[in-house]
């Protein structure tokens, strides 16, 4: 029987995470597998990846903020608004001139704190049911609605100077749902002379970390996260008398315990350690929100 648990993969570029997800598939003998947010092909870094019981746990994953590592590209711009798309403009000589390390660094504070953002039209968000890359790819014109994000980091670690173009090294902690693609079309834009991202790689998804990731050749046999223990770095934890464990397993509410909870939700973690599930206020009471599955803890 495959124990339930998180698995931190380190995605390597060429891939898609339904690739990955395929592998770890394979690698563990389960169908029950699913991930915490996607990386596109090009990119590489941390996916989140949930086994058998512990899938539960992706929904609250999914919305924590991250860190990446980038490249952008300054001089061009392509029609995915990154390395992988065909180079649409490239930025006249005249146009350098007002391309100052001050001007640089104003750019990157515009687009720092919380911005309006349009994603990227090759991107996965769904269009009348569609991906909005499956319509581009078809010929159709997307132009996609902006969205508030959070950029709390967007710092310049190096810059390199080519004949035609300017490569900035950056690092960048956002919230959910922030495209870095985006980050470089828009800041080539405002600086005149067009971007683009050449290299992307995430590398902490709220409380984990691409350090503690394994490679895609060393799924087998790779070490994962017990349900109770990635719930605790995630949600804060209420340990649960065995009694409130039975109770709640079996779908029933702790009267007049939701003081316990400070925030919406916590996890239930019972005497042995294991996880019990995610449980919400309700009223005066607490109540579950998700159980997980029987074995599954």
């Amino acid at each position: 029987m495959v124990s339930p648990g998180i698995l931190l993969v380190d995605k390597p570029t060429g891939l898609t995470s339904h690739d990955v997800v395929a592998r770890t598939r394979r690698a563990f003998g389960t169908r029950k597998v699913g991930h915490a947010g996607t990386l596109d092909p090009m990119a590489t870094g941390l996916l989140v990846i949930g086994i058998e019981g512990a899938t539960r746990l992706l929904t609250y994953i999914v919305g924590a903020d991250k860190t990446y590592l980038a490249t952008i590209r300054l001089g061009q711009t392509t029609g995915t608004d990154d390395a992988e798309g065909e180079i649409l403009t490239t930025a006249a000589p005249e146009a350098w001139d007002a391309v100052t390390d001050e001007a640089v660094s104003a750019g990157i504070t515009q687009l720092t704190g919380e911005i309006s953002q349009v994603p990227s039209a090759v991107s996965a968000i769904k269009v009348d049911g569609r991906r909005a890359y499956e319509r581009v790819r078809a010929g159709e014109e997307v132009v996609l609605a902006a969205r508030d994000v959070v950029v709390s980091r967007f710092d310049l670690l190096a810059t390199r100077r080519g004949e035609a173009h300017l490569d900035l090294d950056v690092v960048v902690d956002c919230s959910s749902g922030t495209y870095i693609r985006s980050l470089a079309r828009d800041l080539g834009a405002s600086l005149g002379v067009g971007g683009h991202l050449t290299a992307l790689r995430r590398t902490r998804v709220g409380p984990f970390d691409v350090s503690d990731a394994v490679d895609l050749d060393a799924l087998e046999g790779a070490a994962t996260l017990a349900p109770g223990e990635a719930a605790a770095r995630i949600l804060p934890v209420l340990e649960m008398s065995a009694d409130e464990a039975r109770d709640l397993r079996h779908g029933k509410r702790l009267s007049g315990q939701a003081a316990r909870l400070e925030e919406a939700i916590g996890a239930a973690i019972d005497p042995e350690g294991l996880l019990i599930g995610i449980v919400e206020k309700r009223g005066a009471d607490l109540k579950s929100a998700m159980n997980m599955p029987e074995g599954d803890r």
